[in-house]
């Protein structure tokens, strides 16, 4: 395998941050295991994974875990108007991924592994305890020596997602991904956003703003860096839309709506909806600055209004 110390210095221009995650997955596939990605979404997670097999120059097999994923997507089929030709010919197969992963060594990725069906979950156990599959006609497909499972998760307590089995934990290397710090946040953003022509200032209040939405009492789950990453493309657009400076306070405020009011979700019994808990935010955030010195928080919009 690649020398792991040269791949995590190279690395560091793909990935903000993220380095003792970095060394942990490296090591853990470095040491031929398989490895569970944990951490709310929008926490690079996918971003880490891709850094790493490019690094390492393997393959890799993205599958996106969700409730319609069955073995046979999985695993493969038999292509039925062919086996009416040839019957059950093993060039008759149409491998999915992860029998491609399998035999060719590279890595299979599940996103959100836990809102796959179990039956499909057990598929997945199998390969990782025996390393080969038995697929009825095809016969037994043994695992090329390079191929890896990782796998990310969202926390147990969101929507859809279901309690993944000791089974799973047992087979894998699990590496926890939390928020990363305001100051890696913001370097995110400016590198997704572009030349956007926004302050440092002001993308340094947006990821603020972002990060307030984790914590809010009135929300059950806030907003990631994607979030600000949103608000900052939207803001420099609207801006030049309507021929004003992003710093205009009708302007933030609506792309602030349009941004994050989707991603938040209020707590059950709150009796504030999305919208009015991002302009409250907002108003924080940017109308203490508005006017310079405080000034332009009295008039900042709330509600999405537009000013005249």
């Amino acid at each position: 395998m690649t020398d792991v110390s040269a791949l995590r210095a190279s690395l560091a221009d793909d990935v903000v941050g993220r380095r003792r995650e970095m060394e942990l997955v490296l090591a853990a596939l470095a040491a031929d295991r398989h490895v569970l990605l944990e951490g709310p979404p929008g926490t690079g997670k996918s971003t880490l994974l891709r850094a790493v097999a490019r690094g390492l120059g393997i393959g890799f097999e993205f599958v996106e875990g969700n409730a319609e994923l069955t073995p046979a997507r999985l695993v493969g089929h038999f292509d039925p108007a062919r086996v009416l030709v040839d019957g059950y010919d093993p060039s008759v197969f149409v491998d999915g991924p992860l029998v491609t992963a399998m035999r060719e060594g590279r890595l299979l990725y599940v996103e959100e592994i836990n809102r796959i069906p179990e039956e499909t979950l057990n598929v997945l156990i199998t390969v990782m305890s025996e390393g080969e599959l038995h697929v009825p006609r095809l016969g037994a497909v043994a695992a090329d020596p390079g191929f890896r499972l990782v796998a990310a998760m969202n926390p147990f307590d969101a929507v859809g997602t279901a309690r993944i089995s000791g089974a799973v934990y047992d087979r894998v290397c699990r590496v926890s991904m939390g928020y990363q710090p305001a100051e890696e946040e913001a370097e995110i953003v400016v590198r997704e956003a572009g030349d956007c022509g926004l302050e440092p200032g002001f993308i340094e209040r947006a990821v603020e703003m972002v990060r307030r939405t984790r914590n809010h009492p009135d929300l059950r789950v806030g907003a990631s860096v994607r979030g600000a990453v949103d608000f900052a493309k939207v803001v420099a657009s609207l801006a030049q839309l309507r021929a004003v400076t992003p710093a205009d306070p009708s302007t933030g405020l609506d792309a602030a709506l349009v941004a994050l009011s989707g991603r938040v979700r209020v707590r059950e019994g709150s009796v504030r909806g999305a919208e009015e808990i991002i302009s409250e935010i907002w108003q924080d955030v940017y109308g203490r600055t508005a006017g310079g010195d405080g000034a332009g928080k009295g008039g900042a919009p709330t509600r999405g209004t537009t000013s005249r």
